[in-house]
């Protein structure tokens, strides 16, 4: 992986793996790739892509349209049949009310189908956002996705995990855990993501990342930057 994880360069904070990679807006979408540890996730500053999710209810969610009224805290999970997932949106609700108090609106993606969405929210007692990405558009469009070989797919069912039955899919693709902070410039303010899916951003650096994307443009039209 180019980048393994990427936190704000408004923080001072940059933890990377391998060969860092510039922000890209490819003009043909890359194959997906075969590990977690290769993907390819946009970069600080790149624009936010225009992509359509789905919310619980199976109505079109524009995720453009909703970043560009207000800021978003965008995170990418596997599933709800994944426990470190559970437990890092049941963090995510613990900062919830310090996030909408800073401007900010909470969606949380998963290739669930909406139905398997009002489960989780259901379980885990969650009072923002959560959106089907299915086809996986948006994970590939942000650089995340990645296919799950056919051995895992078997061993996951050993488990009792159907990836097929919680996406209604059969492409195999999960995300790579994610969280992007979205400006309303259309521009990605904050980017962290990391192939061990049981390592998540806490709680604490994702409300410095948002504080920190917010004041980022007061700075520059005070001639903080240019």
């Amino acid at each position: 992986m180019h980048t393994q994880i990427i936190a704000s360069a408004a923080l001072g904070l940059l933890i990377a793996a391998g060969s860092t990679a510039s922000a890209r807006e490819p003009e043909t979408a890359p194959p997906v790739p075969a590990s977690a540890a290769d993907v390819r996730p946009l970069l600080i500053g790149a624009s936010v892509p225009e992509v359509t999710l789905r919310t619980a209810d199976g109505k079109a969610f524009d995720l453009g349209a909703a970043a560009s009224r207000k800021p978003a805290i965008l995170i990418f999970y596997r599933g709800g049949w994944c426990p470190y997932c559970s437990l890092h949106l049941g963090q995510l609700q613990e900062a919830e009310a310090d996030l909408v108090k800073l401007g900010y609106q909470i969606l949380a993606v998963s290739p669930d189908r909406p139905e398997k969405l009002a489960e989780s929210v259901e379980k885990g007692k969650l009072s923002y956002t959560l959106l089907s990405d299915a086809a996986m558009d948006a994970a590939k469009a942000f650089g995340i996705a990645f296919r799950v070989d056919d051995a895992t797919v078997e061993k996951y069912k050993g488990y009792g995990i159907d990836l097929e039955a919680a996406s209604g899919q059969d492409h195999h693709l999960l995300p790579v855990p994610a969280v992007f902070i979205l400006g309303t410039d259309g521009k990605v303010k904050f980017v962290y993501v990391n192939p061990d899916y049981k390592t998540r951003l806490s709680a604490d650096v994702l409300l410095a990342a948002a504080r920190a994307s917010l004041e980022e443009p007061r700075q520059n039209s005070n001639g903080g930057g240019k």
